[in-house]
Formats: structure tokens, C-alpha cells, sequence
């Protein structure tokens, strides 16, 4: 047999390692298009002259398209027959990447369970990216829900891995910049103290997700995940509407957030977060950001910030909407993710 129907949940074991293919170089177009789709506004992934001033060489790409790249390697192996992508945990950002810098990825089963109905199980693998110099530039854990091919094969005894619960609380490294950060380019003065714990930022814009948008990402990610791509699969819609891809609802709450957080220019960790529910064409994303810690570190010029992004469909959220209720989501809650990003410090902003 020629073709690949992808593996299915009883076919992954604990400890096995996939190299993923196939290498991606990229290019100053693929980060191009990245910021069109999404409308990144952060002047570091925009402008090579701030990035100068950053202390890079050039302009790094957007560290959530380093993560789509790395993530989208990894679907053939791992993600090829998933029902969704559910959660993630221990995301660390090691290196910038830059045009021309080429990806590869490698994944490992770290934990698996079968779901209560019996047609599916949830896969915990690790993935690990690397650039042209075998360096790691990301690695992060996430969990998938995967079809069984047999839904009435056995279910395994299940393994499940344990997190870091002090992840989030560790000092993130920060490289600090050689002189000053410029408030002109980010448009905004907004530094690392004037954030306070437990502030709650609404981004106020809204953003409609469109079928064409959506296709030409996900295909940019090359993550070539059925269910992004074949609406026939989707037979729980009436009509058939193909899945959006979650990665896509992240990178557009992370643009809306620029609104609000536009000094926030580097994603230092994903410290962890799900996908509350799904998203589709022709829904409205908004976004909604809280301060919930400031940890410590040891660079002079940077604060770290740790954000609970929380995005949400047709329903434009306050400071004082409850996101969970009795531990019950919104019913307009998409996404809840947690990560620490880089602020300027006052002193250190002209």
C-alpha cells in the first residue's frame, strides 16, 4: 500500500519516538503571509530596524508561527486521524528563528488513554523543533484526541504523564536588549510595572474567520489534519462544516491582544491551555486577556508577564464576564491559554 491513512490510537506506544517529516526553510514570505492572515502588529516581527535594536541580526519570525511549523510537522505522525486538539503544557521558546533558518521536528509518546466512548483516546506526545544546527529553538507537550481505527478493540490500561506544576512559576531566561526598547515603534508606553496581578485587559476588537483564511494558514502550517480540510468528515453538522484549525484561534487572539499589550513583544513559554470548544467559519473571534503573574527573572531591562489568553465566539467580553462558572465554561468560551511573554521595564522604554 502506497498511500498513508495515518496512525490511529492503538497503534501508538509510550516511549515511541516519530522524526517527523518533511524539513521546512523558511522564508521571508512565509512570515508575510503569516502577518496578513493573522495582522500581527508586533514591531519586532514587523520591522528589521527595531529588531536591530532588540539586538537580533534580523527579523525573527513570529514565535507563534515558529510553533504552527513545528506543530504541523508533527501532524502526519501523530494528529493525521484526531477528532481535536485538546490541551498543552511545558512550551518553552529556546531560540528566535529567522528566514532562511530550516525546521525539523521530532515527537514522542509520552502518555495515551481511551475516552469513555470507546472510539477515540487521547495521545500525550512531546515535540521538539529544531533549526539547521540540530539546536532546539521550541518544545512543548500536548494531548490529541485520536480515533480508534477498531472501536471495539480493547482499551489499554492508561498512562498518563505528570506536569511540572511550578512550570509557569520558573524565571524565564530573557535576553535583554543592548540599549533602549522604542515606545514610538510599538506605538504604545505601556511597561512592565504599569501591569498589575489580576487586571483583567478586554482587546475590544473582534475578527471573522473566514473559510479562505482558515485554508490558506492551516496549509502554510502544513498541518494537514483531514478535519481542517474535509468537511464530509463533520458529521455532526448539519451541514457538514469543516473544523477550524485551534492553532489558528491562538495566533488570532494573540493579534487582538496587541490592543493592550503591545510591549509584549516576545512569547518567552506556553505554560499551558485547552480548547474549550469549537470553532468554525463564519464565527466571530474576541479576546480577552488576564495578568495572572509577574514572574521572577534575572534581566535588567525585561519584566515578564504570565497572560490567560481566553478567546471567545459571538460574544464580545468584559472585564467582569465570568469565563467559568462552577467550573462550567462560558458557552461562548473557545480557548484558555496560559503563557509568560516579555514586557520592557519603564526605565528601559524611550
Amino acid at each position: 500500500m502506497k498511500t498513508q491513512e495515518g496512525n490511529f490510537f492503538e497503534d501508538f506506544q509510550i516511549g515511541e519516538i516519530f522524526r517527523h517529516a518533511v524539513p521546512k526553510t523558511v522564508t521571508e514570505a512565509d512570515s508575510c503571509l503569516y502577518g496578513a492572515i493573522f495582522g500581527g502588529f508586533y514591531p519586532l516581527h514587523c520591522a528589521k530596524t527595531f529588531a536591530l535594536t532588540l539586538g537580533h541580526a534580523q527579523t525573527p519570525i513570529d514565535d507563534l508561527l515558529t510553533f504552527h511549523l513545528i506543530f504541523g510537522k508533527s501532524v502526519r505522525d501523530i494528529s493525521l486521524n484526531a477528532v481535536a486538539n485538546l490541551g498543552y503544557a511545558e512550551g518553552l521558546f529556546h531560540k528566535p528563528v529567522y528566514a532562511g533558518d530550516t525546521l525539523r521536528s521530532e515527537s514522542e509518546v509520552i502518555g495515551k488513554r481511551e475516552v469513555s466512548s470507546g472510539k477515540a483516546g487521547a495521545v500525550y506526545v512531546h515535540t521538539s523543533g529544531f533549526n539547521q544546527n540540530n539546536e532546539c529553538v521550541l518544545d512543548y507537550k500536548r494531548w490529541v484526541l485520536v480515533n480508534k481505527k477498531d472501536p471495539a478493540s480493547p482499551a489499554p490500561a492508561p498512562s498518563l504523564p505528570v506536569f511540572n506544576e511550578n512550570f509557569a512559576d520558573q524565571a524565564p531566561d530573557i535576553k535583554d536588549f543592548p540599549d533602549f526598547y522604542s515606545a514610538e515603534a510599538a506605538g504604545d508606553r505601556t511597561a512592565w510595572e504599569d501591569y498589575r496581578i489580576g487586571q483583567m485587559i478586554p482587546h475590544i476588537d473582534g475578527v471573522t474567520v473566514e473559510e479562505s483564511d482558515h485554508m490558506t494558514a492551516t496549509r502554510l502550517f502544513q498541518n494537514n489534519a483531514r478535519i481542517h480540510f474535509n468537511e464530509m468528515l463533520m458529521h455532526e453538522k448539519t451541514p457538514p462544516k469543516r473544523l477550524i484549525y485551534g492553532g489558528h484561534v491562538i495566533s488570532l487572539a494573540r493579534s487582538l491582544s496587541f490592543n493592550g499589550l503591545a510591549n509584549a513583544y516576545q512569547i518567552l513559554s506556553i505554560n499551558g491551555g485547552r480548547h474549550v470548544a469549537p470553532l468554525y467559519a463564519g464565527d466571530t473571534v474576541y479576546a480577552r486577556s488576564e495578568v495572572i503573574g509577574k514572574p521572577s527573572t534575572a534581566s535588567q531591562k525585561n519584566g515578564a508577564l504570565r497572560i490567560r489568553l481566553q478567546a471567545f465566539k459571538n460574544f464580545q467580553p468584559t472585564a467582569e464576564t465570568a469565563a467559568f462558572t462552577n467550573d462550567q465554561p462560558h458557552p461562548n468560551l473557545i480557548l484558555d491559554f496560559d503563557y509568560t511573554v516579555a514586557v520592557p521595564k519603564e526605565k528601559f522604554i524611550k
